[in-house]
């Protein structure tokens, strides 16, 4: 006879568990949000369709009007379509992470014996496959319009940069979709962070041609050194202080996200 497990002893049992034990789980859960992007490939249209859609639109419209030409324009815009792409798809972690916890998935998976923190990071260790993905793609792209990187090791670097930011960013949107009410409400807050940090960050026009005011934002905003260093990596193939910066304030982001959205998960998980 298959020995019952009490609530109460659930809770012991998650409140104790290995870190082995916890990392086993998140991997667990990540592989179940992998299978639902295979029954469901509609949640991945934000990192399949954007980089391309974003990339044709942004060369061919203001190509010519910024450098001259399309050719001209794309080292600056392959970057910039990078990160704003991969910071998109960090969105869709909160909303997907507050969908399922109105659906109730999240109060099933508390009545199992497993560790409570690996619904939360196993959604996000999954995302990893979606900034990967988005990343592949906007290569894809900027090379079948012309775009050369300096070298092979510049480019995978550049990518592996953007993947890791885009995973350290998106704690801060976990912790919205904890803390909001809804998905929608969700979407909104994070469309209002994603608009400023994306198109105030030196990601679609030089930062010189912008007012003195706006270049004070565009100097601390986080994301303008993540864009500097990619760009720098792809066109130079060169390691410089802006990839050490997007290092340090990505761990930053970690460091400090990170602890409020276990803290806050913890008290309704």
């Amino acid at each position: 006879m298959t020995p019952q497990i009490v609530p109460g002893a659930q809770r012991k049992l998650k409140n104790h568990v290995s870190a082995r034990m916890a990392f086993s789980n998140s991997l667990a859960m990540a592989y179940r949000n992998i299978l639902m992007i295979r029954r469901n490939p509609q949640q991945l249209f934000d990192v399949t369709i954007q980089p391309i859609l974003f990339t044709l639109m942004f060369a061919f419209l203001f190509g010519g009007a910024i450098s001259g030409s399309v050719n001209g324009y794309l080292p600056i815009i392959i970057p910039g379509i990078l990160a704003q792409t991969a910071l998109t798809a960090c969105m869709a972690t909160g909303v997907q992470l507050r969908e399922d916890m109105d659906k109730g998935v999240f109060y099933r998976f508390k009545a199992m014996p497993i560790a409570r923190i690996a619904p939360l990071t196993g959604p996000l260790i999954a995302d990893i496959l979606r900034y990967a993905i988005a990343t592949g793609l906007t290569f894809v792209m900027g090379y079948l319009l012309g775009f050369r990187w300096a070298n092979l090791g510049g480019a995978v670097l550049g990518g592996v940069l953007v993947v890791l930011c885009s995973w350290c960013i998106s704690w801060i949107f976990a912790l919205l979709g904890v803390l909001a009410k809804t998905a929608q409400t969700v979407s909104g807050i994070s469309s209002a962070i994603l608009f400023p940090l994306g198109f105030l960050s030196g990601a679609f026009v030089p930062t010189s041609t912008l007012p003195s005011w706006l270049q004070a934002f565009v100097n601390v905003n986080p994301l303008t050194y993540i864009v500097s260093a990619v760009g720098q990596l792809f066109n130079q193939g060169t390691i410089g202080n802006d990839f050490w910066l997007s290092i340090a304030e990505s761990a930053a982001v970690v460091a400090v996200f990170a602890p409020l959205t276990l803290r806050a998960y913890r008290r309704k998980a």
